[in-house]
């Protein structure tokens, strides 16, 4: 395994061209290119760790969504159930009704956005889908429910399969961040095992982006070891998302205290990620984020 020098340093490995999403597909920039697709964090919950209640109605989250796309965001997340530390998990019922509205109308007002359903369950995902998502992300990597997979093999959407941990209650938290002396390992083996499930399930391969979950079920320095060498997530051969938008890691970095106050070192470390392999970055603040990997491109930074 190289140090750490020489994995900052390595270029990133050939990512996969494209990724099949329900009815479409996205195509992934050459890794040469140093750019990403942005998705847009559309929360629709009133206590998200960064932006509850922001846009915990239709019309503010359609707007949101809105704005999002005319600054860059190519794919829209949409979310009902937070996973801050310490969160409350929903039902199925209320997770729809805070949902489904948004998907349709997001659907009528932006027909060119990719939508994708943030949820740990299958039900959600299914009625999400059947309102014209295009994808589902799940937080859970698809662990939470054995149904999962099924659901989004039937319906030939696409799958984003985040490393985490524990319950939805547990998973932002430290209660399971305990690894062997190769963090980076641990969570790529994992990853695969969640692979292996979804490719069973009749998933294929090119429906599947891995995310390496910073800063759920990890410690900053779990974080930051995954981000320094993120190289090898991506030689899994699948896209990979990273999401580091206005973490807690961002915070203890910079001294930012609150959320609010992380966006300059959120797209900073976006831009990081990028070069280092991301295919796609999850992100509160669209247009920081499309502006820093315009300028790393820009001055082609190596």
């Amino acid at each position: 395994m190289p140090d750490d020098d020489e994995g900052m340093q390595m270029p990133p490995a050939a990512r996969a061209v494209r990724w099949r999403l329900r009815d479409t597909a996205l195509v992934f920039p050459a890794s040469g290119d140093r750019t990403a697709h942005l998705m847009a964090i559309c929360n629709v919950t009133p206590d998200s760790f960064s932006d509850g209640g922001e846009h915990h109605s239709v019309p503010l989250a359609v707007e949101y969504a809105a704005t999002s796309f005319r600054e860059g965001a190519v794919l829209i997340d949409i979310g009902g159930e937070s996973t801050r530390p310490g969160a409350v998990p929903v039902s199925a019922d209320i997770e729809l009704e805070r949902v489904l509205p948004v998907v349709r109308s997001v659907r009528e007002r932006i027909p060119d956005a990719l939508l994708t359903i943030d949820t740990v369950k299958a039900g959600v995902a299914r009625a999400a889908l059947a309102a014209g998502v295009h994808a589902v992300n799940d937080v859970s990597g698809g662990r939470l429910d054995p149904e999962m997979f099924d659901v989004v093999a039937a319906a030939s959407a696409g799958i984003v399969i985040m490393h985490s941990r524990g319950s939805v209650a547990d998973m932002a938290s430290l209660r399971m961040a305990q690894y062997g002396s190769d963090v980076v390992g641990d969570v790529c083996a994992e990853l695969m095992v969640q692979v292996g499930k979804a490719r069973a399930a009749g998933i294929p391969g090119e429906a599947i982006v891995l995310d390496p979950g910073i800063g759920f079920s990890k410690t900053s320095v779990h974080s930051i070891a995954l981000l320094r060498e993120l190289h090898r997530v991506v030689a899994l051969g699948f896209p990979v998302l990273v999401g580091v938008s206005r973490k807690r890691l961002i915070g203890e970095l910079t001294g930012g205290r609150e959320p609010s106050q992380r966006v300059i070192g959120s797209a900073v470390a976006h831009a990081i990620a990028v070069e280092r392999g991301a295919s796609v970055v999850r992100i509160h603040d669209v247009r920081a984020t499309r502006e820093a990997l315009a300028v790393m491109r820009g001055l082609r930074i190596a």
